[in-house]
């Protein structure tokens, strides 16, 4: 269910926006002018916000609440590409590159979303040099974490990639590691960390076993809990 926010809702949201690397360079007025652009609607958990294929025509800056990305290979599979925090943009490189959506957006909780028109927000691009040039940066960044996923698969064991996926999902950027007890922030199942590692199911849930039995992580409900981050930071070669 998609319901669209009262004006009165709008308060704290130029601030919120101005603290994205997307927008941290970027004068009040331009911030305030990209937020009025948009219309704030609340996805109702469980609600989907586009689908893999879709025409891409919005962009979407997560206010509050969790979404996730994930998309259907090419057998049918569904993978877990990322779970999304507040408070960010998302999609925004599909409109720049003219492209279908790559992934399906779907609420885990309900969310308060700024939805931005794709032709809007690209002539706010060519008007502020400094978000264009920060977004450049965010797409070198997407490059560099392919890549480094590719030499992933070619020099660390599925032990090792599977200890490093467990702390990127808590740190995404590894530069600064999580303490110890660091839960999850989302529901991972073993397929998710399959298809995140390159491996099968059945050895995630070995591997999962085993640090399990070594204390490296422990199970809080549904979720996982990152009980020993210096033992998992070893696994993963950092």
């Amino acid at each position: 269910m998609v319901t669209q926010a009262a004006p009165r809702n709008r308060t704290g949201l130029d601030r919120v926006m101005g603290a994205t690397p997307l927008l941290e360079h970027s004068a009040k007025s331009a911030i305030g002018d990209l937020a009025g652009m948009g219309t704030i609607r609340l996805y109702r958990r469980g609600t989907y916000l586009f689908y893999q294929g879709d025409a891409s025509d919005q962009v979407f800056f997560l206010w509050t609440g969790r979404v996730e990305l994930t998309s259907l290979s090419v057998t049918g599979h569904r993978q877990l590409l990322t779970t999304l925090e507040p408070a960010q943009f998302f999609g925004e490189l599909s409109i720049v590159g003219e492209q279908k959506r790559t992934a399906t957006a779907v609420a885990l909780e309900d969310c308060m979303v700024l939805v931005i028109d794709g032709e809007e927000f690209l002539g706010f691009l060519a008007k502020h040099f400094e978000v264009a040039r920060a977004l450049l940066r965010s797409m070198a960044r997407q490059i560099q974490a392919h890549e480094s996923f590719v030499e992933d698969l070619l020099f660390l064991d599925l032990k090792g990639r599977v200890a490093k996926r467990l702390l990127q999902l808590v740190s995404p950027s590894l530069d600064e590691l999580p303490p110890d007890g660091a839960i999850l922030p989302s529901v991972v199942t073993h397929q998710d960390l399959a298809s995140l590692c390159g491996g099968s199911r059945e050895n995630i849930t070995r591997i999962l076993s085993e640090f399990g039995q070594r204390k490296l992580v422990a199970r809080d409900g549904r979720r996982y809990i990152l009980k020993n981050v210096t033992g998992l930071r070893r696994l993963a070669g950092l």
